[in-house]
């Protein structure tokens, strides 16, 4: 396909009447840097199986917040949340998240978390690396299960880190949809985050060869999408996204 018609649906699906049904409109509700990131961060783990379902549990978690998430992590404490676990994390999984998030905001922040694992491992996937296993080394393994893992996966097992990669988007780059919080990164660094709708599409469009949805994949797709964009190839997220899920 050309890039003329990626740009296209591009323009077309990269619009402000795309957060609606985007997780990405819970961040949305927020203007303050440090309540965007937080619930940017905890919107972008819970981003998985039905969407439906997914945005009406984080509804019920920033309710619970009272919608001042930023107020709430800094003032955290282990209470007995009914109703908080979502699919396969449980209400200790969650909860060891948000305990976390606490203890890194006592002195830092999640940017401040990120720029200083990229500043260390200078590339993307190093830095991914570094903050998730921040979140695994101060988890109490004794009351996590595989849900926090799942919430958290490493990019050691070689996933594609759809949900981190799109976190990523969110606040780097700069647009109608996206947020540009930070600038320690450039966005022509960014992988694209690849699930089963961009995949499908990626390879209907022979952007894309392999057949897994795995690291190997975003690494061919991130690659191949510079090429039409050297500068900002996660655009096409957009595109491959939204073009998937209009045709379904």
């Amino acid at each position: 396909m050309k890039k003329e018609t990626l740009d296209a649906l591009v323009k077309q699906f990269e619009t402000r009447d795309f957060i609606k049904d985007d997780p990405i409109q819970i961040p949305h509700r927020f203007t303050n840097a440090k309540d965007i990131e937080i619930a940017a961060f905890i919107s972008a783990l819970f981003a998985y199986g039905n969407r439906k379902a997914f945005i009406a549990k984080l509804d019920f978690l920033f309710n619970l917040m009272n919608n001042k998430p930023y107020e709430f992590i800094k003032e955290y404490r282990n209470r007995d949340f009914q109703g908080i676990k979502y699919r396969f994390a449980s209400a200790d999984d969650v909860k060891e998240v948000l305990r976390i998030l606490s203890l890194l905001y006592r002195t830092s922040s999640l940017k401040e978390l990120f720029a200083s694992e990229y500043e260390r491992n200078n590339s993307v996937i190093g830095m991914l690396d570094g903050v998730i296993n921040y979140f695994y080394e101060n988890a109490d393994r004794k009351i996590v299960s595989h849900g926090f893992y799942h919430l958290l996966p490493s990019p050691s097992n070689q996933g594609a880190m759809k949900r981190m990669n799109m976190f990523m988007r969110w606040v780097v780059r700069k647009s109608c949809v996206d947020f540009g919080l930070w600038d320690f990164i450039q966005k022509s660094e960014l992988l694209i985050p690849l699930d089963v709708h961009s995949g499908r599409t990626a390879r209907e469009m022979g952007l894309l060869k392999r057949k897994a949805n795995d690291f190997k994949a975003v690494m061919e797709l991130t690659s191949n999408l510079k090429d039409l964009d050297a500068e900002d190839p996660v655009k096409y997220d957009f595109a491959l996204f939204g073009y998937g899920v209009s045709r379904k």
